[in-house]
């Protein structure tokens, strides 16, 4: 019995040594499989929460970010010196009335205005922003994105504690859900009456609302200071280029300032803008034609009948390339000063720039100093170009503008508020008076280069206020040519201001 016993013990154990560590292996098994089931199911959950969420991500790689926790390289500005990180102020929170989309319509620095106007009006009627979206159709038929212009991401993070900025609409906000999209474009030059009295009951029926013009729909003059406070937060640090563009601008600004102080002439003798304006001094019977053609072919141009000797007389025409040549030579500049022509192409190309490069040979343009791979990424983006332009012009020891189109004024408005750069507003109606009588030999030149002078004595930018034309808001000092509110920290600028102001308000 004690023998028979044994072996069954010995049978028992070893069944038992060859069931345990099946039941081990099988637990193990199963503790493997939950984990990777949880885990994928946490992933999923941060991915839906976030796309809830759409402001805090940038794309699903933004979610996977925040789950890995993988560190991102520290931040280098482009002369490789380490800088910090931006810190931004916690988000605000507020319950929106609704969503605001808008289309800005225009070239690079219209809808740059625009987009300053938008966030402002967005902020005070406690909306929504929809990241804005930019013109296609216009005259340059520019492809670019928001995203391939501007950082987004900073954009949305900058102003996080003002309103909220989303990439796109919820889809609980679309058609399907019974929701419609009002499109409007707003009033022009209105205050912030009128965004509050008829803008934002709006919002009660549609949750959505589609400004599909964006352009000057926001007064100059007379809003709260918050307000123009805002306006210049948005312009001078929400909206940055994107890293792309910013590091080949400071390129073309370091390449320029090794060869010594430089001026950024705004030379606006270009195809479109001749065509607009109806401007054809110094072309060609062909020339001029085609500009005519132009004009006639856009039909949001209004005006088709111009006399171009009319034009120019009252000031309206740019510069022409020969007559910049005249102005500078008048204004002191010498054969050794180093001209920047920010602009596109000039319109009869080499053989309009002849007079000015023989006064001038110093002349260079970004195709000159850049190799063409530097800007084939910006090839047939006329505003990822003109955001170039607009680097290097800020940037300048001299700013010319030789026509007061968007970007001059909007140039203009940063050099002021970068501590009053030297930039020459030109008077072209004086000017061509004294272009023509030199060269009709009525004026010697000496007594031309005074006369030049004498006209700019006060025409080189000075703190002042802006100008207030009551009822005529078109022909008011536009406001991101002199944001004066936003050039001291104190309510009462007085003292910054009072002494230069010899700006008039005309009733």
């Amino acid at each position: 019995m004690e023998v028979r016993s044994e072996g069954i013990q010995v049978r028992c154990d070893k069944l038992q040594g060859s069931v345990i560590p099946k039941t081990r292996l099988r637990i193990w098994f199963i503790r493997v499989c939950s984990s990777i089931v949880l885990w994928t199911c946490l992933v999923q959950l941060v991915t839906v929460s976030e796309l809830w969420h759409s402001h805090l991500i940038s794309g699903i790689t933004s979610g996977i970010y925040n789950i890995a926790q993988i560190q991102l390289p520290k931040q280098h500005d482009y002369d490789g010196v380490q800088l910090p990180p931006p810190s931004f102020l916690p988000p605000r929170n507020y319950t929106s009335n609704g969503f605001l989309r808008v289309s800005c319509n225009g070239g690079l620095n219209q809808m740059r205005a625009a987009i300053c106007d938008m966030v402002t009006i967005a902020r005070f009627l406690n909306l929504t922003l929809v990241v804005p979206e930019l013109d296609k159709t216009s005259f340059w038929a520019d492809p670019s994105n928001f995203q391939d212009i501007f950082d987004v991401k900073h954009f949305i993070d900058s102003l996080r504690d003002q309103v909220r900025i989303v990439k796109r609409v919820p889809k609980r906000f679309s058609s399907k859900y019974g929701y419609s999209t009002l499109e409007m474009p707003p009033v022009s030059w209105s205050n912030e009456k009128y965004y509050l009295e008829q803008i934002l009951p709006l919002f009660g029926k549609h949750k959505v609302l589609h400004f599909n013009k964006t352009d000057t729909r926001l007064a100059n003059n007379g809003l709260p200071l918050d307000l123009q406070k805002l306006r210049c937060r948005v312009n001078y640090q929400a909206i940055k280029f994107t890293p792309q563009i910013e590091k080949l601008g400071h390129k073309l600004i370091r390449m320029l300032h090794e060869k010594g102080p430089f001026v950024a002439l705004h030379l606006r003798y270009e195809m479109d803008m001749l065509a607009f304006s109806g401007c054809t001094q110094g072309c060609t019977d062909k020339e001029a034609e085609d500009l005519k053609r132009m004009r006639y072919a856009f039909p949001w141009w209004r005006e088709k009948e111009i006399v171009s000797e009319e034009r120019r007389s009252q000031g309206l025409c740019p510069l022409t390339p020969e007559e910049v040549a005249l102005v500078l030579r008048a204004l002191g500049f010498g054969r050794e000063t180093q001209i920047y022509i920010a602009a596109g192409e000039i319109y009869g190309g080499e053989r309009r720039l002849a007079q000015l490069r023989e006064a001038f040979p110093l002349i260079v343009k970004k195709e000159m100093l850049l190799e063409r791979d530097d800007l084939q990424q910006f090839q047939n983006h006329s505003s990822q170009m003109a955001a170039l332009d607009f680097m290097v012009s800020v940037a300048s020891n001299t700013f010319i503008p030789t026509y007061d189109g968007n970007m001059a004024k909007l140039v203009e408005g940063h050099r002021r508020y970068s501590g009053f750069r030297k930039t020459i507003l030109l008077n072209r109606t004086k000017l061509v008076e004294l272009v023509d009588m030199h060269q009709n030999g009525t004026l010697k030149w000496n007594e031309f280069a005074d006369g030049v002078k004498q006209v700019h004595e006060k025409r080189i930018v000075q703190p002042t206020r802006r100008r207030v034309i009551i009822d005529r808001p078109k022909e008011e000092e536009y406001f991101y040519a002199n944001p004066h509110e936003c050039l001291c920290e104190e309510t009462n600028c007085d003292d910054l201001l009072g002494h230069y102001n010899n700006s008039s308000q005309v009733a």
